[in-house]
């Protein structure tokens, strides 16, 4: 309670702003993230998206898909030059790339930063890799950083995002309707997060799933992941 025996949250008496996310690499057991540059991924990008012969990845996205290599460098070139979002390729065990994220909404006084931009190539999706790409950004926003609030957002009719961001553990906040407009179309937008007193047992069930006594020979998994609400 305050002076006016209202109801006020809890103190915070040593937070501190935190650093904003840098360029330095993420890496894990099964799949690496770099910080994107055009000259590097864009071609094999390219080569990755095209899998997706119906364009369906595209979909939920704000941009593409890009018709030509150069049309989509071009926007490679753009995107990797900025610090919010800060994008990030994502490369398999074998080091080619597959996909991309980014960091986005940073607010530093906050503590609140956004996962998103999130584009799985057809060799990326259903994959450890995919999986492990998303712990390794959540571990360096909350135990490298020191964030306390991790944020996923998506269209409210993307299904498949949506499953994702609850398999993965964010906690569903609720529904901004008519929060944008983007292809020329609505968008309602589905809020989720992570804070850091959940980050743990989150945390613990990833690295949990992500054992590698949790495959069989053939890399199908014996449990599924199991995160924590």
């Amino acid at each position: 309670m305050d002076q006016k025996d209202l109801p006020v949250g809890a103190p915070l008496p040593d937070w501190k702003p935190r650093a904003r996310p840098g360029r330095q690499e993420l890496a894990g057991r099964y799949c690496r993230l770099e910080p994107l540059a055009a000259e590097r991924h864009a071609a094999d990008l390219f080569e990755a998206y095209a899998g997706d012969t119906a364009g369906v990845g595209w979909t939920y996205l704000p941009y593409g898909p890009f018709k030509t290599v150069e049309a989509f460098g071009s926007w490679l070139s753009e995107v990797s030059s900025k610090d919010d979002p800060l994008f990030f390729a994502i490369l398999d065990g074998g080091g080619t790339v597959v996909g991309v994220a980014s960091y986005l909404r940073i607010n530093p006084e906050m503590g609140s930063i956004e996962v998103g931009h999130i584009h799985y190539s057809p060799q990326l999706q259903r994959t450890l890799e995919a999986t492990e790409a998303m712990y390794l950004m959540a571990r360096r926003a909350f135990d490298e950083l020191g964030y306390r609030r991790y944020e996923w957002k998506c269209d409210d009719l993307n299904a498949a995002s949506r499953r994702a961001a609850d398999r993965l553990g964010f906690v569903y906040e609720g529904t901004f309707r008519q929060d944008r407009i983007y292809k020329g179309r609505n968008r309602d937008t589905a809020w989720y997060s992570i804070t850091d007193g959940e980050w743990p047992a989150v945390r613990a069930a990833f690295e949990a799933w992500l054992e590698p006594a949790n495959f069989d020979a053939n890399g199908q998994q014996l449990t599924r992941l199991s995160t924590p609400k």
